[in-house]
């Protein structure tokens, strides 16, 4: 079967389950992002009625594109890794040093499916430590269902190109996240910028399928690195504070935490 026909059975398989389809021009065949294991997953997650409407395009980033979505009247956003096209191989750095997901080896699919586990497994640890995160609410294969941070299906903006109304407020409130995110949560974000943080009157941390543990063996290297990227970011607007300092306060909530 072909992918088109495959995506007409979708279509006509979810709608007679009362599934819409918002923006059909979006959702639509593309081979590397609805191949036959994608509308399989997409499938299941339907059958188990978290998915009740399915829109447009909200973001496309290197390794996933994200849609929106509905469960019932919430709205919530679909994330699907491109089993292809994704840098699989760029994975395996954050995977093979993280010990949750260390035993993985395998095919580009397999690879990709840990890292959909993964990043939802690092959502709610952050999510259940209070930190501003879109809530994980399932996955399957290479599917993410979350959480969607937005309105009237509209995703708040990137930080980069937000209206922040107090910076200096704001970059210690994103330190603060950082600070739960390690002592708490136990996590380090691994690529936090001005490119993975909303905003809306507050600061909300996105794309984390690739945050280790802190026994990863690059976890200090990562963090010094999310360090560097928020004091660049937001020393065109405030002061910021010194880069080991930060790193230090950050180790010792750590170790003050039980």
């Amino acid at each position: 079967m072909s992918r088109e026909d495959m995506q007409e059975k979708f279509d006509r398989e979810i709608a007679e389950m009362g599934v819409r389809i918002k923006d059909a021009d979006q959702v639509k065949v593309r081979g590397d992002v609805f191949d036959e294991v994608t509308l399989i997953a997409l499938y299941k997650l339907v059958h188990k009625k978290l998915i009740s409407a399915i829109g447009g395009s909200i973001s496309t980033g290197k390794e996933a594109n994200v849609f929106y979505g509905e469960e019932d009247d919430r709205g919530i956003a679909i994330k699907i890794y491109r089993i292809q096209t994704a840098n699989f191989k760029a994975m395996g750095e954050y995977l093979m040093g993280d010990r949750r997901f260390s035993s993985i080896r395998g095919s580009r699919k397999e690879i990709i499916f840990a890292w959909t586990k993964k990043e939802y497994s690092n959502l709610m640890r952050a999510h259940d430590a209070g930190i501003p995160v879109p809530e994980p609410l399932a996955f399957d294969r290479n599917i993410l269902l979350m959480e969607f941070l937005g309105e009237d299906e509209i995703p708040y903006p990137q930080l980069r190109v937000a209206e922040i109304d107090d910076p200096a407020a704001t970059y210690r409130e994103i330190l603060g996240y950082m600070k739960t995110l390690f002592a708490v949560a136990r996590l380090v974000h691994a690529d936090l910028s001005e490119y993975n943080i909303l905003y809306a009157e507050r600061p909300y941390i996105i794309d984390m399928g690739q945050a280790v543990g802190l026994d990863h063996p690059r976890a200090a290297a990562f963090l010094f690195r999310d360090v560097k990227n928020i004091n660049r970011f937001f020393s065109r607007y405030c002061d910021v504070q010194d880069e080991q300092e930060i790193m230090q306060e950050i180790l010792g909530a750590a170790r003050r935490e039980p």
